[in-house]
């Protein structure tokens, strides 16, 4: 590495860095020097001087600190080890981590991750493109380092092949201008956008640029002029100012152009007067109202056009007192009065541009991640890193198709969503998919940026089961519809093979009587079913003969009559037995019997607190569930006689097994730190603890003795609490 190449960098790191980060900053540069070697741009000049770049804006044009700078200078190490082999990048990363610590390894990796995705050049997906690449910014910083790597391309576009110009020409208007936009980097976000123009349109974008170079002496001038009498009279009152004119970028004025159909000539605004006020901050409205006063007594304002940000900010916090008054000729000039605090926050990207202009919002969930980045960036600039450790918690995944296009799904979403996601035969047809070329059941679940291909069968049609399959309202909707289709045609077909064979048998019974018996038999709740299990051959005909013959001579009623007292006879049994209640018994079931064999189902897995009920079993005594027991309906509604009323003793005491599922950022130590709140903070006891790392989630289940419910909603408060952690909730079992 020539010692003199980065000398411009270090300039910037000296000025702005202690002595310790500027050693460092020299550690990155060699490290990457090293593993960078052999590598050049498309120029010949080493792949260094791109990183070298790149940290150069994120610390003069961003603001960011030491760990976000070193970020930068290493992250294309990163990004080419992640291209090779496995064990290249994994030591990469461990050597990254062992010299510059894990926040400089996490967004390192975070700038590999979004440079994997493969953007397609399409408006209609240019939103959910912006969104993925939002949810892949675990720490912040990565977005923001991004857009300084996106910008130093950009200004560096010429060395690059002609067929790639295009491509990330629309790239940086569409998706990364328009995130620099919602962070208020208006800077960055006209650059991005000139540039791109300059490659997408070039003919438009030099006859706009010849425009304003031809006509920037009259400019000067009309300000000049325009100006005199203001400034005379606030020099005059004696206020401390002064003044800027911020021409239009040649996008903004493309843009104004192709919407009101007008040439260059017809933009009116192509140029906004700024006048800064330097006054204690007690004193800036009352300022800035002064000078908009002065303004108005020589100009004829526009009322229609008064914008005070002033007395209420815009929601990104952003203040100017915005004006348009007439400068005769039909000529409108743009005046904005703010004072020197309001404008470093304006022109510094912090607040300004936010949902500014009509910018095409992506979803809500990203847009609020962004906003929190914004709002953090206004308070504190130079703490950003420390203050803001959250990912975007969007609830939405982002996946591909094979040739690139990308859909939005829900969280938790699988193969068999995306599949009715693209069409509703496909989905119908769904015999299972491959995920970035695995092959895997229809019921996986998909995750950020997976490459999901479809596998149909000709003879697949969806099942009942199906619906546990699936999270979407679409698909849903679809698998119930022909599920309804389907039962709907069964029965038609099981109703008439059934009138066959009731001529048949001569029973005397007409159709619908011998469906009801039919249905109160098998504890179906519709008729329909019963023809559905005839039409499926799930209930054959010598079996309905045979109980409908029974339920002629009488002989099913003497059964049931039977079966019916057997169970007040166990029930007499218990009642027979009871005895006072001793203090360790746990429940009381059935208002009064205690010390009784009983069990807890596993498919709720009650403890004490729990609303509960007792079930009685033919083989297995009785068995408590929860009342919200996803059973619990069915059992109520199928055999209400089963039922029998149970609750806790208050003097119950016991230990009892509850599991708490759990999704966290996939940090060092983050299961250890779960363990500690458990055993060492809480004093409770483990029984199995069982997470499972992907795409950089640490996902699963702890089971935990707890003595009662009320001890459930501080066990899991603990763990929400412990940092990284994302969700935290009691399971059924």
């Amino acid at each position: 590495m020539e010692t003199t190449r980065y000398d411009e960098l270090r300039t910037l790191v000296a000025a702005n860095f202690s002595e310790t980060t500027q050693r460092l900053v020299d550690e990155a540069l060699a490290y990457a020097a090293e593993c960078l070697e052999k590598q050049v741009r498309y120029d010949g000049s080493p792949l260094l001087d791109h990183a070298a770049g790149v940290a150069r804006i994120v610390i003069s044009e961003i603001g960011l600190g030491r760990n976000s700078t070193l970020a930068a200078i290493l992250h294309a190490v990163v990004r080419l080890a992640a291209c090779g082999e496995p064990g290249d990048l994994m030591g990469v990363t461990s050597e990254i981590r062992r010299r510059f610590g894990d926040e400089v390894l996490g967004i390192t990796v975070g700038l590999s991750n979004i440079s994997k995705i493969r953007l397609k050049v399409s408006k209609e997906q240019a939103a959910n493109f912006r969104d993925l690449i939002v949810s892949y910014s675990e720490d912040p910083r990565v977005i923001l380092i991004k857009l300084a790597d996106r910008l130093e391309v950009m200004r560096n576009l010429r060395m690059f092949p002609r067929e790639k110009w295009r491509k990330k020409s629309w790239e940086s208007m569409n998706l990364y201008a328009q995130i620099a936009h919602k962070l208020g980097l208006y800077s960055i976000k006209s650059e991005l956008e000139d540039i791109a123009l300059s490659y997408l349109e070039p003919a438009e974008y030099e006859h706009i640029h010849r425009k304003l170079e031809e006509t920037e002496r009259e400019r000067q001038t009309f300000i000049d002029r325009f100006l005199a009498p203001i400034v005379e009279r606030l020099d005059r009152q004696g206020f401390n100012y002064h003044v800027k004119s911020r021409t239009k970028s040649i996008f903004s004025i493309w843009t104004k152009m192709h919407k009101q159909h007008v040439p260059f000539e017809g933009v009116y605004d192509i140029f906004a007067l700024r006048i800064i006020l330097d006054c204690p901050p007690e004193e800036e409205k009352t300022q800035c109202w002064a000078v908009y006063s002065i303004v108005t007594d020589y100009y004829i304002p526009n009322t229609e056009r008064l914008r005070d940000w002033i007395s209420i900010p815009k929601s990104n916090g952003y203040e100017s007192l915005h004006t348009t008054v007439s400068a005769g000729g039909g000529r409108w000039v743009e005046i904005q009065i703010r004072t020197e605090r309001m404008d470093a926050v304006a022109e510094r990207g912090i607040a300004a541009h936010w949902r500014y202009k009509g910018v095409n919002q992506g979803a809500l969930t990203s847009e609020m991640w962004l906003g929190r980045l914004r709002e953090l960036m206004e308070n504190t600039p130079h703490a950003l890193a420390q203050r803001f450790d959250s990912r975007p918690s969007s609830g939405e995944i982002f996946v591909f198709t094979p040739n690139g296009d990308l859909r939005k799904l829900p969280e938790g979403a699988t193969v068999l969503d995306f599949a009715f996601d693209i069409h509703s035969n496909l989905g119908c047809s769904c015999s299972g998919g491959k995920i970035n070329g695995r092959a895997v059941p229809i019921k996986e679940t998909l995750h950020n940026g997976d490459i999901v291909e479809i596998l149909t069968q000709k003879n697949q049609t969806p099942k009942a089961d199906w619906l546990s399959a699936v999270k979407t309202a679409k698909a849903r909707s679809k698998i119930k519809a022909f599920i309804r289709e389907e039962q709907a045609k069964s029965a038609r077909l099981g109703r008439e093979e059934l009138e066959r064979k009731l001529k048949n048998w001569k029973f005397g019974l007409t159709i619908d009587e011998a469906v009801a018996y039919l249905a109160k038999y098998f504890k179906l709740r519709l008729g329909t079913e019963v023809y559905a299990l005839i039409a499926t051959q799930k209930l054959d005909f010598g079996s309905i003969k045979e109980i409908l013959s029974r339920h002629l001579s009488g002989e099913a009623e003497e059964e049931r009559r039977a079966a019916a007292a057997e169970i007040e006879r166990q029930k007499a049994a218990l009642h027979g037995t009871q005895e006072k209640a001793a203090p360790q018994d746990a429940l009381v079931i059935d208002d009064d019997i205690s010390k009784i064999q009983y069990k807890l189902a596993k498919c709720c897995n009650p403890i004490k607190g729990d609303d509960i009920f007792g079930f009685v079993t033919i083989s297995s005594g009785i068995t408590i569930h929860r009342t919200d027991c996803p059973n619990a309906r069915r059992m109520r509604e199928n055999y209400p006689y089963r039922v029998i009323d149970a609750r806790w003793r208050q003097t119950a005491e016991g230990a009892f097994r509850v599991t708490i599922r759990i999704v966290a950022a996939d940090t060092t130590g983050m299961a250890n730190h779960i363990t500690e709140t458990v055993i060492r903070d809480l004093k409770l006891n483990i029984r199995s603890m069982n997470l499972a790392s992907r795409g950089g989630l640490l996902t699963g289940t702890v089971d935990v003795e707890v003595p009662a419910t009320s001890v459930v909603d501080t066990l899991v408060h603990a763990i929400l609490r412990i940092k990284g952690v994302q969700k935290a909730f009691r399971t059924n079992g």
